[in-house]
């Protein structure tokens, strides 16, 4: 069911879409194959993944960690103000409150991870302090927002941001609630990297799904579901609607899959085909999956068109369309 990879040039202000200090060797990067293992690596997912990868990327190149690096990359999104879908910014739940999740790992187990979560601008920062400083993986709701107080992060007030106002009011008027596959590019950053040494680290946030029910909690913040690494083997992430994705813990499955054996490109693909299996949703629902192994080598598959990811190396920081179990 794979099919070739399109491959597109984006420009993020000129050659600020090749990072820091290193030579664009644009025809060598568009000649290579997206599964071909290089490290250092970064991926994320959909388009807002090439600023993010370019921070995680000036992270590594100041000498910071795999895990600063996709700390760092994925809170350039959580700042994006044009993005809905990830932040304090996103789109709110059905009583027109703003909730975010958020989870981060590293290659030997540790993890954290934040759900239900108010008022803070970085959710990510506050999931690596959970796994740091606390005995715990998860906090929730109040218990989440006290834990950041206490850590000393700021709480910020508690408004919609303009362009999900405008959004919110809009969506008052039939209060229709149905995910609407691949819109705002989804709900999710999902960030997986390796080091030249071959450490693993990966995080994960997003304010969830619009308009969803107050209290709901998608598979962002759930170790193996939306995000899973070990350095033995490699790390997943996914995008979509995180129902589907938690039903087969999605992440988790990718890896183990590698673990016996399969390509990063494969395990995708067969998490792909048992969450249709297992979700009868039809037509509405969208999810995708992306995959590194130890070695560097790449996997990206979607339930349909439309999922794209970013992937940063040395050679440069492209946009690359994944392959999807449906054509259209």
């Amino acid at each position: 069911m794979s099919q070739r990879r399109k491959f597109i040039k984006q420009s993020l202000m000129g050659s600020a879409l090749f990072l820091p200090g290193v030579a664009s060797a644009c025809a060598q990067t568009a000649e290579k194959s997206p599964n071909s293992g290089e490290k250092p690596l970064i991926l994320s997912t959909w388009n807002h993944g090439i600023p993010a990868n370019a921070d995680a990327w000036a992270k590594l190149k100041e000498g910071g960690s795999i895990l600063d690096a996709v700390e760092a990359g994925v809170r350039n999104t959580e700042l994006d103000m044009d993005n809905l879908t990830v932040g304090l910014q996103g789109l709110p739940d059905r009583e027109g409150i703003t909730t975010l999740d958020a989870s981060i790992m590293t290659g030997d187990g540790s993890c954290g991870s934040v759900a239900f979560v108010r008022q803070i601008k970085h959710p990510i920062s506050l999931a690596r302090a959970v796994m740091e400083k606390t005995p715990h993986v998860m906090l929730a709701g109040e218990g989440a927002r006290q834990f950041a107080i206490a850590q000393g992060f700021p709480l910020e007030k508690e408004e919609l941001s303009p362009k999900a106002k405008v959004a919110y009011e809009e969506w008052k008027k039939t209060s229709q609630y149905k995910p609407i596959i691949n819109i705002e590019n989804h709900d999710t950053i999902g960030m997986i990297g390796i080091d030249a040494g071959g450490k693993l680290a990966g995080s994960c946030t997003t304010s969830g799904l619009a308009y969803k029910m107050h209290g709901r909690v998608g598979d962002s913040p759930i170790i193996g579901a939306g995000l899973y690494v070990d350095d033995e083997v490699g790390a997943a992430t996914a995008t979509g609607l995180g129902e589907t994705i938690i039903r087969v813990c999605g992440s988790f499955l990718i890896v183990e899959l590698m673990r016996q054996g399969r390509t990063p490109q494969e395990a995708c693909e067969e998490a792909v085909r048992r969450l249709v299996a297992k979700n009868k949703e039809g037509d509405g629902i969208q999810a995708g999956f992306l995959a590194i192994n130890k070695y560097g080598e790449v996997g990206a598959y979607a339930i349909r068109p439309g999922f794209n990811y970013a992937r940063a190396t040395e050679s440069g920081n492209v946009l690359i369309d994944a392959a999807s179990y449906y054509s259209s």
